[in-house]
């Protein structure tokens, strides 16, 4: 049994291996060791998470993927959620989230006996619970942060996201310079997007 993290953050100023240092001590405490970290910055409610993926792909019978929070493999809408779900169930992986105590004992627990087939089963009620609740806070904050903006505009006082100077003088310099557009995007993590907006202004 190998166990594999698995970190993320939504945005890219985000730091995704935050929690490496508690995933660690977790591990520890119980005798185990990670084998590997697969590290990302996507957002959890969408599915097109390619280290997620690549954990998963990595994976073999009995492996345990690691999270510290069930949010942190999950914000997907319920349609979403079951495709994961199924993915994770046909390659008989366990999941074991730092916030969800019931998962703790898939570490140690023997597969084949009535105990390990009863906590397989509270454990994957309480995973659909919290990844739900996860989603609930996810629409929660997005609809806020949609009236927040609606009611600024309304005040004549919302500006948007600041533009990041540095970075978009950056990206001029670059484009002066005659870089291809895939390798500014590489470089920098821009929008295809931003760079056009830029490519106009700079002439």
């Amino acid at each position: 049994m190998f166990v594999r993290a698995y970190l993320r953050a939504s945005t890219k100023d985000q730091n995704a291996s935050r929690a490496r240092e508690e995933l660690e001590s977790f591990a520890a405490e119980r005798g185990m060791k990670i084998a590997a970290y697969y590290t990302e910055n996507e957002s959890g409610a969408s599915l097109r998470r390619p280290e997620l993926f690549r954990l998963l792909g990595d994976c073999q019978d009995g492996d345990v993927l690691l999270v510290e929070q069930v949010d942190r493999l999950s914000r997907l809408n319920g349609k979403d959620w079951d495709k994961l779900k199924s993915e994770i169930m046909s390659r008989h992986v366990k999941v074991v989230a730092l916030d969800l105590p019931t998962s703790w004992s898939l570490l140690t627990t023997n597969e084949d006996s009535i105990q390990s087939r009863m906590l397989d089963a509270i454990n994957a009620m309480m995973l659909d619970m919290l990844a739900a609740i996860a989603r609930k806070d996810y629409e929660d904050r997005r609809r806020r942060q949609a009236q927040g903006i609606a009611q600024a505009k309304e005040r004549g006082v919302y500006k948007g996201r600041p533009e990041d100077k540095e970075r978009n003088a950056a990206i001029a310099d670059m484009l002066g310079k005659g870089q291809s557009w895939n390798s500014i995007i590489a470089a920098t993590g821009c929008s295809r997007s931003t760079l056009s907006r830029i490519a106009k202004r700079v002439g």
